[in-house]
């Protein structure tokens, strides 16, 4: 039986990356005949440097919103719409790409709090010289057929890490409770954020046209309820790790279970850790490909590879997980979503801050580490500081409560044998 499920479990995942390749590869039919608007990543920087400009004589004026609204311009219209952002990330490093973020959101509220003008301008001259910085390294390497198809790796194997992740921690549990049937709830929802990902990059893309902050409000929003989502779970499956809190559920709960309520959180679950990666994804290889020139089919290959790499990332969690004993099992994977959940918690905090919809309050002896969702400002830590707080108390309160009812269970036990004595 399990074997059977092994297959199923692997053909799905498949059938998930295969899926992804397709919508990929319809939204970027486009991109691939669209010719480039500008001939270097300095040209980008020159645009934005005018913008930054502009916003210091609206600020130097006394208008600060028309300031605030020019900082927006060089932010969204050139920053992100135009690819800068997704080529630090590809080539230099999610690190560098937080930091020039952070620069634009410090400089909006140094304008909000009424700073002196000299900080102003300083503040604008230190965020345009990190673009030019980026930019010049941008220009200065080459189109080579490695560079495009590691950058086309890193990009799928970044986006795709936590989903697969989620999806396949979900899976295993699903298979080890006995409920393997249901792990086409999980393979369900993972296509469907797929296919919603698509409509959503083709929305934002060609039909609605979403301002730079609405696209980063919705990001932000997705990811904050994926927080709650994953965090649900992850304190839900954390409550059977004890042997018998576990035995219990299996004699009488873990059908009905599954099979209402927690079916559909877990389905929620991996729909929103695809989604949320999802319709960025696309973007990112559409404006990948829009750049690369001359090896636009290492493009494909990086990307084939990098879903070759999640699929030994799934197996590596789904079946190994078989061979860890249940309760190392459970902890692990609800551990694994506590963790999520806190990073998820820092990025879209950090979308809405992009957005203007969060102040921002720097934290200078904090460095960003991107793919753990930590950032150097109070609105991001705080929240995750609270949610690991929130985590070590549920596991606590847990084991308390497994032991309780661990002593119960003994009492009960001493008394049946007791009574078998009289």
């Amino acid at each position: 039986m399990r074997t059977i499920f092994a297959v199923k479990s692997l053909k799905n995942t498949i059938g998930i990356l295969i899926l992804s390749f397709l919508s990929l590869l319809l939204l970027t039919v486009e991109s691939e005949a669209t010719q480039k608007k500008w001939s270097s990543w300095s040209e980008i920087v020159d645009q934005m440097d005018i913008s930054l400009n502009k916003a210091y004589d609206a600020y130097f004026k006394k208008d600060v919103e028309d300031a605030k609204n020019w900082v927006n311009d060089a932010y969204f219209t050139y920053y992100e719409k135009e690819g800068v952002e997704r080529a630090v990330l590809s080539y230099i490093s999610g690190k560098r790409a937080s930091t020039v973020e952070y620069q634009f959101s410090i400089a909006k509220k140094l304008m909000t709090e009424g700073a002196p003008n000299r900080e102003v301008r300083d503040c604008l001259d230190g965020l345009s010289k990190m673009l030019r910085e980026d930019a010049n390294q941008l220009d200065g390497k080459e189109e080579s057929p490695w560079g495009t198809f590691l950058a086309s790796f890193v990009i799928i194997l970044r986006e795709g890490f936590e989903a697969i992740l989620v999806i396949a921690a979900i899976a295993a549990y699903l298979i080890r409770s006995g409920n393997g049937r249901q792990t086409r709830v999980v393979y369900i929802s993972g296509a469907a954020a797929l296919v919603a990902s698509a409509l959503a990059a083709a929305a934002i893309q060609y039909v609605f046209q979403v301002s730079g902050a609405n696209q980063e409000i919705l990001e932000g929003a997705a990811m904050l309820l994926a927080v709650v989502v994953l965090f649900f779970v992850s304190n839900w499956m954390i409550s059977k790790a004890e042997a018998e809190a576990w035995k219990g559920y299996i004699e009488g709960k873990v059908h009905a279970a599954v099979e209402t309520g927690n079916s559909f959180a877990l389905g929620a679950a991996a729909f929103l850790a695809v989604f949320r990666e999802g319709a960025e994804t696309i973007l990112f290889y559409q404006a990948l490909i829009a750049e690369t020139v001359t090896q636009s089919g290492m493009v494909w290959y990086g990307f084939a590879a990098g879903c070759a790499a999640l699929v030994v990332i799934f197996i590596l969690v789904r079946y190994g997980s078989l061979v860890i004993p249940i309760r190392a099992f459970f902890l692990g994977t609800s551990l694994l979503m506590y963790a999520m959940s806190i990073a998820f918690a820092g990025g879209g905090i950090k979308e809405l801050q992009e957005a203007d919809v969060i102040g921002v309050t720097p934290v200078g002896f904090v460095e960003a580490i991107d793919i753990l969702g930590i950032y150097p400002t109070v609105e991001t830590l705080a929240p995750q500081a609270a949610l690991l707080i929130l985590a070590v108390l549920s596991v606590l309160w847990h084991r308390k409560k497994a032991r309780k009812q661990a002593r119960l269970t003994g009492t009960e036990a001493a008394g049946g044998q007791n009574t078998n004595t009289f």
